[in-house]
């Protein structure tokens, strides 16, 4: 059956209003206590392309026909024909009856999008490369098909035609989809092979979103350095190292905003840690009561961390305790499901500038028992970067050797490579002799060893 023929998915429409900007939304959100909070929702829909025109919550125990109550449905109809919106975005996850009764229940032609479908718009906007875009697809597909199904039943429309029906064809294409991920290359396993061969130490920024990982990125990368703050935004700019910042030059600068999904694809830069050459990989974050397996089904950011030597786990201290507990025991979980070895992990702290000094005790304490010496950090000041940098190099894996080599010209080589490779903690020159001390990852210092016994040959 051909790409042509299958059903689109309302997933996919909304994906394409995204790109083009389209769209007015209402979103709604559900407690069964207050507050009912609505940020990050909003946040969601706005970063999906939709412009929030209005918003409705409620306080009662979840509905298992349409979620809300109908008082409650009758009034979000209303604001969705008040307001002239085409999508109600829903706080919560919603079954595949819920999602059919819901939609049924207002303006003709409104979407309605929970959560999860909120997010899986946005992945299909902004993948890049083929095999991004083949996970999303695959991703929304799956989760559309249960849907798709319930629509077919109330329908009616579950019938078989001689052509097979739209379920068929989903099913289909998510058959061949598999098919074509489990033959496409893996471009990050192939990169990670490299970086080793050149000797680099590989660390993985990972954690939820809006929780620093990609201002330390930058912040760390060798050839970027921070700029002022926007006071008004708190943006941070940073500019590549050595060139200038007045506003008739061409620099090329990176804004690192308070946005979700700012990072949906890994991003890696190279950094210097305890001297040695480091590759940065910042990864795309976690989403409160986002499913594991959402994440997994469209990027290679949980195989960077894996292959990683450290894995940095930045999170909110500005969140409330119990609320930053959660987030760095799912974090952790979805770490070990994926085979990152704990004691890889250093656990960051993040924005302890918003915090006094009893504030930062509590959070402190809210990951005990969790993360092993978490440290209190502020990314955007600068605060207790030192320690953090310490706690990773400890866990790169790290050799020491003693090299000595005859003075000439081909010990400079090796000296020149040690620099760039390893971390050089002291050269000598003899009359006759040149006396080398470096430590760094153990498949460099071997190299550099051989390097050595081939220049004394």
């Amino acid at each position: 059956m051909s790409r042509q023929n299958e059903p689109e998915t309302a997933t996919e429409r909304t994906a394409t209003n995204a790109r083009t900007g389209a769209g007015g939304a209402v979103v709604a959100a559900r407690a069964d206590e207050p507050p009912v909070e609505t940020a990050e929702i909003r946040a969601l829909a706005d970063a999906a392309g939709y412009d929030v025109r209005d918003e409705v919550t409620q306080v009662r125990a979840e509905d298992p026909g349409t979620y809300f109550g109908a008082g409650k449905v009758e009034e979000l109809a209303d604001r969705v024909s008040a307001t002239e919106s085409s999508l109600v975005a829903v706080d919560g996850e919603l079954t595949p009856r819920q999602t059919t009764d819901l939609r049924g229940a207002l303006p003709e032609g409104t979407e309605v999008f929970d959560r999860y479908r909120l997010v899986l718009a946005i992945f299909a906007d902004q993948a890049t490369t083929r095999r991004a875009q083949l996970q999303v697809e695959l991703a929304r597909l799956k989760y559309d098909l249960p849907r798709l199904r319930e629509r077919a039943d109330v329908g009616g429309l579950n019938k078989r035609v001689e052509k097979g029906t739209p379920i068929d064809g989903v099913m289909n294409r998510i058959a061949a989809l598999e098919r074509k991920l489990s033959d496409l290359p893996s471009p990050a396993e192939q990169h990670r092979a490299e970086r080793r061969e050149q000797g680099f130490d590989l660390v993985t920024f990972a954690g939820y979103t809006n929780a620093g990982k990609s201002t330390l990125l930058h912040r760390l990368a060798d050839d970027l350095e921070p700029a002022e703050a926007d006071e008004s935004t708190g943006e941070v700019e940073w500019t590549r190292e050595g060139e200038t910042t007045h506003p008739d030059a061409a620099a090329e600068t990176a804004t690192v905003a308070d946005r979700l999904f700012e990072t949906l694809e890994t991003t890696t830069r190279r950094a210097t840690i305890d001297g040695r050459p480091v590759l940065c990989t910042d990864t795309v974050g976690f989403v409160a009561d986002l499913p594991h397996w959402l994440v997994e089904s469209f990027s290679e950011t949980l195989s960077d961390a894996a292959a990683a030597d450290a894995v940095v786990l930045v999170a909110d201290a500005s969140d409330p305790p119990a609320e930053l507990r959660e987030k760095v025991r799912v974090a952790l979980d979805v770490f070990d499901a994926q085979g990152v070895d704990e004691s890889a992990v250093v656990t960051a702290l993040n924005k302890v500038d918003l915090l006094d000094d009893e504030g930062v005790a509590e959070r402190l304490d809210a990951v005990e028992g969790l993360a092993p010496n978490p440290v209190p950090v502020s990314v955007r000041e600068g605060t207790n970067l030192d320690r953090l940098l310490a706690a990773v190099a400890e866990r790169l894996p790290t050799e020491r050797a003693e090299l000595t080599l005859p003075n000439c010209d081909d010990a400079m080589g090796v000296v020149s490579r040690a620099y760039d490779r390893a971390t050089v903690e002291s050269v000598d020159y003899e009359a006759d002799t040149v006396e080398i001390v470096v430590r760094g990852r153990p498949s460099v210092v071997e190299q550099l060893r051989a390097d050595a016994e081939a220049v004394s040959v």
